[in-house]
């Protein structure tokens, strides 16, 4: 059984994500399937005739059963800490070998594992369907950068998806330096997109490179006049001195041209039906496939800082990142 798509995933940044550098720290117990594959971005697959050492080979974390009366459980590192929305915990593929139940609690921490720490339940103590997406809205609105998801008694699960917001507090070692003003771990985010046929918009904002034309955001074909666009909150109000647009393994699908529109924002305004009429940040620009391309103050309209900026592709394709750098605001 498959639940419906919640509206706490819509524009929510998985904060599990190995993109973010999310990772895996400790497991009660990884018999079966090693801990790391519980947070891979790739659907869960399987192999009907793929065994290793130790049985079955499965796409996901699990344990072997227990014969006591715990409970196994996984603690997850996050890359960027931040407020959740609500989570899936899937367990596609595990049918007769999937918990009966799960929580999730969660802790905001600097000092990474300790026995006395107070652990904040996230998920309170839920039943899991087999082969199935497990949709649970979080009960806290606390922030966290540490989760620990709980198992009862054992078992496996396919995948943790953990959608939220990621939250930062800026670097003031540097305050006149530049900054990544559209990384999602300074806390940008994406807020609005005409289109989104392919790929996960909020991944062009992710640390490092694209791994593969999946990673990024993606437009389907435009078969009528207009151009496609994203729009992006930064991380905090700055004068932007440099700007990347980065199609990593984009090659017959690469935008032909791109242009850069920014703002500084108002609250209450609607930016979405704004945006298009901003000033250009950055004109029109030629593209290329599968590159780095990397803009400076000369090809940079600066008249003062901006809060929000909007990418225009022409006509349609995929981008696998895009970078905005600059300098904080004064205020």
């Amino acid at each position: 059984m498959t639940q419906s798509i919640p509206k706490f995933t819509i524009n929510a940044v998985n904060l599990a994500s190995p993109r973010l550098g999310t990772k895996v720290i400790q497991a009660s117990d990884e018999f079966f399937a090693p801990k790391e594959r519980l947070l891979k971005d790739e659907d869960p697959i399987f192999i009907a005739d793929k065994y290793d050492d130790h049985g079955k080979w499965m796409d996901g974390w699990e344990s072997r059963r227990r014969r006591d009366d715990g409970h196994d459980y996984c603690i997850v590192r996050l890359g960027a800490q931040g407020t959740i929305k609500g989570v899936d915990i899937e367990t596609t593929h595990f049918t007769g070998n999937h918990p009966p139940e799960a929580s999730i609690d969660g802790v905001l921490s600097d000092n990474g594992i300790s026995e006395d720490r107070k652990w904040i339940n996230v998920v309170p103590r839920q039943r899991l369907d087999p082969d199935a997406h497990n949709f649970f809205k979080a009960e806290s609105d606390e922030r966290f950068n540490t989760l620990r998801l709980n198992i009862f008694p054992d078992g496996g699960v396919a995948r943790l998806r953990v959608y939220g917001e990621p939250l930062s507090e800026w670097d003031q070692t540097n305050p006149d330096g530049e900054h990544e003003l559209s990384s999602i771990t300074n806390g940008a985010k994406i807020v609005g997109y005409n289109d989104a046929h392919y790929g996960s918009p909020w991944v062009i904002l992710a640390p490092g490179r694209g791994q593969n034309m999946g990673d990024g955001w993606e437009t389907r074909r435009r078969r009528e006049p207009g151009n496609d666009w994203i729009v992006v909150a930064l991380g905090a109000p700055g004068l932007v001195e440099r700007i990347e647009i980065d199609t990593a393994y984009f090659k017959g699908n690469y935008p032909d041209r791109c242009s850069v529109q920014g703002a500084l924002v108002a609250n209450g305004v609607d930016i979405l039906q704004d945006a298009e009429t901003w000033p250009e940040l950055m004109e029109q620009k030629k593209l290329q496939m599968d590159q780095i391309h990397t803009f400076d103050r000369s090809a940079i309209n600066v008249s003062g800082p901006v809060s929000h900026v909007r990418l225009n592709i022409f006509p349609d394709g995929g981008v696998s990142r895009f970078r905005v750098f600059g300098k904080l605001a004064k205020e």
